[in-house]
């Protein structure tokens, strides 16, 4: 299987070329003062380094060993506390933490891409950093003054690791029947008592302490989601001096064997009368979960491309060495017993879809990363407004459509491989078992294709989408006449005329059809990221086009040439998906249940 290498070139073009990150980090203060051009190239650089050179080749090990449960205690694979080490040691646990409390400031777009180097190195690894960024995120954003100073410094440093405990045995997706309650003490802390499950890095040997943040209901909440409390729990105490000091009355019960992923911890987690403090207000804990909830799901998202892009560069390399068979047009190597087989229509096929989805997502989860980034840090009223509409638009269609092509291309890559795809030491299945999770947590993708046609999209009444359709409209009128787009542009508009056409059909029906929502969804998300990539490629041939005469390095021809299949073969996708959703729901809800 070939070593990952970190996607350097494709990173700096989409940043720099495509999206002109360094404009917008100057538009935004509070990032200019963090982040110039030369700062965020060095760290894409030492970034690449670090993934490819200590974090990858530990991935395999780290399935094979996985993670080891005695006693309550867990020990990790063998080199993964010292990769750690070099992760924090390094700041880059603080990547994108707030420099009041140690944290590096950096914005999102630059992050993004630490974050798919890291997913696509080694993902049981990765989620390590990534859920101690989600509980810094959280933290910051609600806690009190006392807390974010008592603790942050400490986690951006990654002396000490977070963890999100949510899911409970019969509470998934339904979080507002948790049992978990918090009893107050009288001295301004809680006693969390119940059991959570399926808690990523919720307990291991590589961190002093971990922090948890854990969903629960005060006494005499109010029923459903609107009695929910968020609530800090830490593994040992906090002395006054920021010392540790005694073990809190939580534990881990057990570790999920489960289908990928080996090397992380995933844990049950039980609390029995745990002291912990409030974060934000009472009854407010899932607002306060929400505020890391679109950084979180963009970056399973991401972890979806990453682990597209290790395939893929496997897949690769193997189409140009393997050799089978003969090219249809005769030989094209008759020196040899065989040709590689890249030159067989069908795997070039697979490969080109692959390239698609893996460069067309990078592109887009650098798109919705800019959001985040204006959102957070914007000091005009109106843009941020404008921001904050898109993230909540775009968030469930990063998060499902780059893990659902995510896995799809994993098997495409595991499929280059034929019966060598299927053995162990390739990689590929342990590629396509990582990347499967990706679609069940941070919320499932049916839920996510529900939260983009239900909430944001009938919700608003198309509102929200008229954002995403005015930004593609704009494209389209401001390019009309640059004649390297002209051939992409035509398809575009077509395919986004086709994604309005539907969106307006779905809320007409919603009015008269409680069903209309849920049997559009996965097909309207399907149908928003097939044409939401479209946008990307005709945005980077915009880019690359001119610069494709002359070029020797191959980089700039292959991505015009990449964006020509994404418009002739995947493109097209979008006329069957919008055909389905005009279909209606009767035929989905005619059998009974017996009937099934």
């Amino acid at each position: 299987m070939a070593d990952y290498q970190a996607p350097l070139r494709d990173m700096r073009f989409v940043l720099n070329e495509v999206f002109d990150a360094p404009a917008l980090w100057a538009s935004l203060p509070k990032v200019a003062e963090n982040v110039d051009p030369d700062t965020a190239d060095a760290i894409l650089e030492e970034a690449g380094k670090i993934t490819s050179g200590v974090l990858a080749p530990l991935n395999r090990e780290g399935d094979e060993q996985g993670c080891k449960w005695n006693d309550g205690e867990v020990s990790t694979p063998e080199g993964f506390r010292e990769a750690y080490q070099t992760i924090v040691e390094g700041g880059w646990n603080g990547l994108g933490g707030n420099p009041e409390f140690g944290g590096m400031g950096m914005p999102k777009t630059l992050v993004a891409q630490f974050e798919e180097m890291m997913q696509a190195a080694n993902m049981a690894f990765g989620l390590a950093p990534m859920l101690t960024a989600g509980a810094c995120l959280a933290l910051d954003a609600h806690g009190s003054q006392e807390l974010k100073e008592k603790y942050l410094p400490n986690m951006y440093a990654g002396t000490w690791s977070g963890a999100m405990d949510l899911t409970e045995p019969h509470a998934g997706t339904d979080l507002g029947i948790i049992r978990t309650k918090a009893e107050p003490n009288g001295d301004g802390s809680f006693s969390v008592t119940g059991t959570k499950i399926f808690i990523t890095w919720g307990e291991h040997d590589m961190a002093e302490n971990i922090i948890h943040l854990v969903l629960a209901k005060l006494p005499d909440a109010p029923k459903g989601p609107k009695g929910i409390s968020l609530f800090l729990v830490p593994k040992f105490a906090v002395n006054d001096d920021g010392s540790l000091g005694e073990r809190n009355s939580l534990s881990c019960g057990s570790l999920e064997k489960k289908m990928g992923i080996k090397g992380s911890a995933t844990c049950v987690m039980n609390f029995d009368g745990a002291r912990g403090w409030l974060v934000g207000d009472e009854n407010k804990g899932l607002a306060a979960m929400f505020t890391m909830m679109n950084y979180e799901r963009l970056g399973v998202g991401i972890q979806g491309i990453g682990a597209a892009e290790a395939s893929l560069q496997s897949a690769r390399e193997y189409a140009l060495e393997r050799i089978q068979s003969r090219a249809p047009t005769g030989a094209q190597q008759p020196d040899k017993a065989a040709d590689p087989i890249l030159v067989h229509p069908d795997v070039r096929r697979m490969l080109l879809t692959m390239k698609g989805y893996v460069e067309g997502g990078r592109a887009f989860s650098t798109y919705v990363a800019q959001w985040l980034d204006i959102a957070k840090y914007s000091d005009d009223d109106e843009r941020r407004k404008h921001a904050e509409g898109m993230v909540a638009l775009l968030t469930p269609v990063a998060k499902a459509f780059l893990t659902d092509r995510g896995l799809d291309a994993c098997i495409m890559g595991q499929q280059v491989f034929g019966g060598h795809g299927f053995i162990r030491e390739w990689g590929q299945e342990q590629l396509v078992r990582d990347c499967r999770i990706t679609q069940i947590y941070e919320g499932t993708n049916g839920i996510q294709a529900l939260d983009l046609m239900g909430r944001k999209v009938v919700g608003s009444q198309g509102k929200l989408y008229e954002l995403f359709a005015e930004d593609v409209a704009n494209f389209i009128e401001e390019n009309s006449g640059d004649e390297n787009l002209r051939p992409y542009l035509e398809p575009l508009a077509a395919a986004f005329e086709r994604l309005s056409d539907v969106t307006e059909h779905v809320i007409n029906q919603a009015g008269n059809n409680p069903d209309a929502v849920g049997a559009a969804s996965v097909d309207y998300l399907d149908l928003f990221g097939l044409t939401a990539l479209g946008y990307m490629w005709a945005k980077m041939v915009k880019t690359a086009a001119p610069k494709a005469e002359g070029d020797t390095s191959g980089f700039y021809t292959g991505k015009v040439k990449s964006a020509r299949f994404y418009f002739d073969r995947l493109l097209p996708k979008t006329v069957a998906l919008a055909e389905g959703i005009r279909s209606g729901s009767d035929s989905m809800m005619a059998l009974t249940a017996e009937e099934f």
